[in-house]
């Protein structure tokens, strides 16, 4: 958390409210920048000195680390709360899949496809997963360079390179390192190679140690070293022992603010269990709890679908609506002759009106109109789903150029927008369709252009 307040900050801002930075005054930047909701370089006025001051007093106390880039860029750490319900979780968890330089070329392929290719979208948003974690298990150093120059230009993700030898891991990084891979790992024995290595490629270093002590002590000696961009593994390989490192660890960093543990986390459910099953469940409670990264043995879709919605939930503002984009969604594939319905942006009513059109097999126009991320009635209550905006969005959406008819069908909980509706769109008919969402296949299969 921050550890100056609003006026604090305040105080060191220019104070001329040029506007510049985006907001009216400098008090209310100032707010802003309390709560992290905006950056101090959107201040063009403010001293380097002033800059330098805040930036560290701002800095969240586990660190974010940047593993890949471009796409396949994924930062992690950067959080300030141990409970999401007190602010937001921020930089949600890295999934990555095990690939070994002794598995023979099919598996390597199916690990890679799955990779790319197993991806769901849900409001708006891919979700899938991030990395891939490249082990060097034969401890052959020509082996581990011919599977990172088999995958580094097929996959859609960032790389982990594992190997403890620093002798076999430093033609790899140097293979790869305009990727900006995770070294994994530097431990007690081979600390003083490993951080050269990520010195000189500037990659970020994965810290291995046996126990929280020993991994602190070895925090201290790379940070002195002049390393930032650490991740932490304690070495727990039980889902009893990881969680409680991993509580441990992050109460330290916020609570305590133990700077040696103010960074994120790497965990490997994939060494916890023989059961694929069992090694999903390790997995989501490591997501809540609070891994930066976690390894899984093989990604299976009905695993990682559970796995990545709840990483998406968990990393949602809980401050905020999960809403969908506004718009013209087309569900089957609707003509100028299906029926037109319009809802409100609130993700989970737009899934579940979605869903229950799919279900009708009824080809649908679905009319998506931006409510803040209320659901219906919320929306109307507040007046942010009533004639007026339906009617707006009707116009500018351009679906009567989509449409024969003149049909707009409406959620039955606001059907006393009707009349007015029907006054903001002349020659339009306005149908009141049913209250609840698991009434609209049947409502659907009466339809009539």
């Amino acid at each position: 958390m921050m550890a100056l307040t609003g006026i604090e900050i305040y105080k060191k801002l220019p104070k001329t409210n040029c506007g510049k930075c985006g907001v009216p005054t400098c008090l209310a930047f100032a707010m802003q920048l309390a709560t992290g909701k905006a950056e101090l370089s959107a201040c063009p006025d403010v001293t380097e000195e002033v800059k330098q001051e805040l930036s560290e007093a701002s800095a969240p106390p586990i660190r974010s680390v940047t593993i890949g880039t471009g796409e396949n860029m994924l930062k992690i750490g950067g959080e300030t709360v141990l409970f999401r319900h007190e602010k937001t979780f921020v930089n949600p968890t890295g999934i990555a899949v095990l690939i070994k330089d002794t598995m023979d070329d099919s598996q390597i392929e199916e690990r890679i496809s799955k990779l790319n290719n197993l991806q769901y979208e849900r409001v708006g948003l891919i979700l899938k997963a991030n990395l891939v974690a490249l082990r060097n298990e034969s401890g052959d150093a020509g082996k581990f360079e011919t599977l990172v120059n088999k995958v580094k230009d097929k996959i859609k993700g960032a790389i982990i390179l594992m190997s403890n030898n620093p002798s076999v891991m430093e033609p790899a990084v140097k293979n790869c390192k305009d990727l900006k891979p995770l070294i994994y790992s530097t431990n007690k024995e081979n600390a003083d190679a490993m951080a050269s290595i990520a010195k000189e490629n500037s990659c970020p270093l994965a810290v291995y140690a046996e126990n929280l002590d020993e991994l602190a002590s070895l925090v201290e000696k790379l940070t002195n070293a002049g390393l930032k961009d650490l991740v932490l593994d304690s070495g727990a390989r039980t889902i009893d022992k990881i969680l409680e490192d991993q509580i441990i660890i992050r109460r330290a960093a916020l609570l305590k603010k133990f700077k040696l543990f103010g960074f994120p986390t790497i965990t490997f459910p994939c060494e916890m269990s023989a059961s694929f099953m069992e090694e999903s469940v390790i997995a989501s409670t490591l997501i809540a709890k609070y891994a930066g990264i976690i390894v899984l043995s093989n990604l299976k879709g009905e695993s990682l679908f559970p796995l990545v919605v709840a990483r998406m939930n968990i990393f949602t503002d809980p401050q905020r609506p999960m809403a969908t984009q506004e718009g013209i969604y087309e569900i089957g594939k609707p003509d100028e002759n299906s029926p037109l319905l319009v809802t409100s942006n609130f993700s989970l009513t737009y899934f579940i009106v979605s869903g229950e059109i799919e279900t009708s097999r009824v080809p649908s126009w679905l009319l998506v109109q931006n409510s803040d991320g209320l659901s219906v009635l919320t929306a109307w209550a507040a007046n942010k789903f009533g004639a007026e905006t339906i009617a707006a969005l009707v116009k500018k959406s351009g679906i009567a150029d989509k449409i024969k008819h003149k049909k707009l069908i409406i959620p039955g909980a606001v059907a006393r927008i009707s009349g007015e509706l029907e006054e903001e769109l002349p020659g339009w008919e306005i149908i009141i369709g049913p209250r609840e969402a698991a009434h609209i296949p049947v409502f659907l299969k009466q339809w009539k252009a």
